[in-house]
């Protein structure tokens, strides 16, 4: 969760937060101190979170002695804009869009890159035709192609686009070998029985703030393993929809007043690094 607030206002904040500015707004989402400590302690080992203390700058100079806080890491930039292109763009595959198709051969030796890269490509949404050859929506084409380049193996894989493959079954039988459907409807079950309720209540301030950073924080992993498939490659009764048009309803009534909160609690003002890093 502490992932999510920061790719949800860290960079608002203009990419630092003091600590007890953090710890207070966790616990308006009801987690202990001790928890978002814990949690703090972790991305700041992983270098995603870097301490820095910070004075804050007034007309008449410098007004505070040091307050403690953490600044992102800007090289953690880059993921957090590819993460806001997949949850907040969830983008379904049309009926005449294109299919992208990933084949590769990684022999024994490369066997860790060989795993790597299929935890690429499940991580992406792709799913597995054969043991070398993968598919998903067109549209992922630009991060796959990034995955190969960052794993040292785009030269021993080859992208295919193609129409809708001809399948001697139903493209919906093949598709559900493919992708473990049943796991991806769970996914849009659990997320609308858990948000459903509370769909239409209007929420502001404090309670705004937990159920909109609570609701990404389970939203932001469905659209990775349900990569937005077509219709003809689901089955009847498929739950994404209704999840996707939750999450939506769901942004449009808590994003705004969640985001006025936080910028209450965390102002961004005029701060200066007190020291180069607090180590």
């Amino acid at each position: 969760m502490l992932r999510t607030f920061v790719g949800l206002y860290l960079r608002e904040l203009g990419g630092w937060i003091s600590i007890s500015a953090l710890l207070e707004l966790f616990a308006d989402a009801e987690i202990s101190h001790s928890s978002t400590r814990s949690a703090v302690s972790r991305l700041k080992d992983k270098g995603e979170l870097i301490p820095e203390r910070r004075e804050l700058l007034t007309e008449g100079g410098v007004g505070s002695s040091g307050v403690a806080g953490y600044r992102l890491d800007p090289r953690s930039l880059t993921d957090l804009e590819r993460g806001d292109r997949r949850i907040f763009s969830y983008r379904v595959q049309g009926g005449a869009d294109d299919w992208c198709l990933v084949s590769y051969s990684l022999p024994e030796v490369d066997r860790v890159k060989r795993t790597q890269l299929r935890r690429q490509l499940m991580g992406l949404g792709f799913g597995a035709v054969t043991d070398g050859l993968w598919i998903a929506p067109g549209h992922l084409l630009a991060e796959i192609e990034e995955a190969l380049e960052t794993l040292e193996v785009r030269d021993r894989a080859t992208i295919f686009l193609t129409r809708t493959p001809l399948t001697s079954e139903p493209f919906e039988q093949a598709a559900a070998k493919w992708w473990d459907l049943d796991r991806l409807a769970g996914r849009h079950h659990e997320f609308l029985s858990r948000y459903e309720p509370v769909a239409e209540h209007l929420a502001d301030g404090r309670e705004a703030f937990t159920l909109w950073l609570r609701c990404v924080d389970d939203w932001k992993t469905i659209p990775y393993v349900d990569p937005g498939l077509p219709a003809s490659a689901l089955p009847d009764g498929w739950p994404g929809d209704r999840s996707v048009a939750l999450f939506a309803l769901l942004r449009s009534r808590l994003e705004q007043p969640a985001r006025d909160y936080v910028s209450s609690a965390a102002p961004r003002r005029q701060w200066r690094s007190a020291t180069k890093q607090d180590r």
